[in-house]
């Protein structure tokens, strides 16, 4: 009788002790939550350089908390002063355009009556038969949007600077949590290796796999969307467009969509230039967009991301967009790593199941 008062005293505790543990994990989720963009980020660039690390520690074993500064280093100077450079030349270029269409400079509504001005005859009867051709209310609308989008860059610039103040404090917290992810990155894996209640061997696939998506995901999708932007970026200076680093900079942000990307900026400038009767030029752009910008995500995205993570380019593709949706540009590399660890758990499960099918995995 004492044995089994015991056995439900023990029960009611370890039930007691998991609500416990589960109510302070999701507190403390929820304290870290308005900068878990700075903590995501701290962690992502710890992992990607963490070979740089491992480099200084070999060369000077025993102090860590140096070569984790060094590390910390490198990030500025390979990665952070190069963004920053580019962020100050986007400022200007951004400041010049939103200049010239407030002088009028720059048009939309010119543009559009261009195009539609050379457009042959068939077409414009199409347009004709669709109502699409009230060239009035078109520009209207354009001018209404217009609007509503410079009304909004002033409603931003009033919090400017409480914008400015939260993103140079999840900059510094990024900073901070870098280092000592690197410094004590190897201790604090091994304690979470070490709480979770499942096998060892499918904690290490399941560590392995989360580690390799990470790294091909970030080192796949930012590659990729560089190289992009510089190549876009590249071919609008030499065709004379204005603001070619904003062009630029815009291809590899909509790069970061599979399938879809920097085709977004550069096939309505084309467009242009044959409707204008600039023909080498648009010809140039069309061909340069397919054999060179497109190339580029085609063959080098599944390269590296599809083949270090092991999905199809489907699910690569999906899981991207949907993890974009949901957590903006933090997504990118979420929305692959979800798609991973559902496939690897799966695939550890399916796996146990055939070896014995009357257990599940043991945890």
């Amino acid at each position: 009788m004492k044995l089994s008062k015991i056995a439900r005293s023990s029960v009611l505790e370890d039930k007691v002790f998991l609500f416990l543990l589960l109510f302070v994990s999701l507190a403390f989720f929820w304290v870290l939550w308005p900068f878990y963009g700075a903590v995501f980020w701290g962690a992502i660039f710890a992992l990607m350089f963490s070979s740089f690390f491992l480099r200084f520690l070999r060369t000077m074993p025993q102090r860590r908390t140096l070569a984790a500064l060094m590390t910390v280093a490198t990030i500025l100077v390979l990665v952070i002063l190069p963004v920053t450079l580019i962020s100050l030349l986007l400022t200007q270029e951004a400041a010049s355009v939103y200049g010239r269409v407030q002088s009028g400079e720059l048009s939309v509504a010119r543009y559009f009556q261009q195009i539609y001005n050379a457009l042959p005859d068939w077409v414009t009867r199409l347009l004709e038969r669709s109502e699409l051709n009230n060239l009035g209310l078109i520009q209207a609308r354009v001018s209404d949007s217009l609007t509503k989008g410079s009304q909004f860059i002033a409603a931003q610039a009033l919090t400017i600077g409480q914008n400015t103040f939260d993103f140079l404090v999840s900059f510094f917290i990024m900073l901070y949590l870098m280092f000592f992810f690197l410094r004590d990155g190897a201790a604090v894996s091994r304690r979470i290796r070490e709480a979770i209640p499942l096998e060892e061997e499918i904690k290490r696939k399941l560590f392995s796999k989360f580690t390799t998506v990470i790294r091909a995901t970030v080192k796949g999708n930012i590659a990729v969307a560089m190289l992009q932007g510089a190549l876009g970026g590249l071919i609008f200076w030499f065709l004379g467009i204005h603001a070619p680093v904003l062009w630029g900079t815009l291809m590899a942000f909509l790069s970061l969509l599979p399938a879809v990307g920097a085709a977004i900026v550069w096939i309505p400038v084309a467009i242009y230039f044959l409707a204008t009767g600039a023909i080498w030029q648009g010809v140039l752009l069309i061909a340069y967009g397919v054999l060179v910008i497109g190339l580029v995500d085609n063959i080098l995205r599944p390269i590296l991301v599809g083949k270090d993570t092991k999905m199809p380019d489907y699910v690569v593709l999906v899981s991207t967009i949907g993890g974009m949706s949901l957590f903006g540009l933090n997504g990118f590399v979420i929305g692959p790593v979800v798609a991973a660890m559902f496939m690897a758990a799966w695939d550890i499960f399916s796996k146990a199941r055939q070896e014995d099918p009357d257990e599940l995995p043991p945890g």
